[in-house]
């Protein structure tokens, strides 16, 4: 049988932060006010990398040696978003990123967004960059932050309606990407640009990108296997 275009072509679920956003020099920034708040010291962008994962409080765990109690982790956690959201106007999408989303709406492909964000931060500054329209849904976290994607992956993909998980890729620059779109019944590409080493994303076992124009090849091409 031949394959029409709609059914060939991948739904892309991007992700947003360190993916079209290219905020991680933001993230460093905010993550450090929040250590200077417990007395703790600076982490670089390399030690991030190297130790980054969620559920964010597990990676405070691995810089601290032990959980952070519950009053460290509130100060953190408001203290990392107070700074980060005056900052995140600024950041910038990431290379092509703008050029991608336009040329895919183009082509038919359908995208949709998946974000670990606030929903009520998410969307002001997905329409401050002026790219929502290339998104058939945009979809940011409720409830309380530092938890993982899986579940709001699988009711993202649900909400979208008609879109098959099969043929579905999920393109991010975290390990738990990965795992929410499993999780899910999709497939996924990461990264290199936001918050791993290429190390860590290489342990996910799915195909690791330093372009998001490879991300989107590599996509188009997990669309069509069996």
């Amino acid at each position: 049988m031949v394959l029409g275009r709609e059914e060939r072509s991948a739904h892309i679920v991007w992700d947003w932060n360190g993916t079209l956003l290219h905020d991680i020099h933001t993230v460093i920034e905010a993550t450090n006010a929040a250590f200077g708040e417990l007395g703790m010291p600076s982490i670089t962008l390399e030690r991030y990398r190297e130790l980054f994962c969620v559920p964010v409080p597990r990676f405070y765990e691995r810089l601290l040696g032990r959980m952070p109690t519950d009053d460290e982790w509130r100060v953190m956690d408001e203290t990392f978003h107070r700074h980060y959201w005056a900052l995140a106007p600024r950041a910038g999408l990431a290379e092509g990123a703008a050029e991608l989303l336009a040329a895919g709406r183009s082509a038919g492909r359908t995208q949709s967004l998946c974000s670990l964000a606030p929903h009520d931060r998410l969307l002001p500054l997905v329409r401050t960059y002026g790219i929502e329209e290339h998104f058939v849904r945009v979809d940011g976290s409720i409830g309380p932050s530092g938890g993982g994607k899986a579940a709001q992956m699988v009711q993202h993909l649900a909400a979208l309606g008609g879109v098959e998980p099969r043929r579905t890729v999920v393109i991010g620059d975290a390990v738990d990407d990965a795992s929410a779109a499993a999780h899910a019944g999709a497939r996924a590409v990461l990264f290199t640009g936001g918050s791993h080493s290429r190390a860590s994303l290489e342990e996910a076992g799915v195909p690791v990108v330093d372009t998001l124009h490879e991300a989107v090849r590599t996509a188009e091409l997990l669309a069509t296997e069996p």
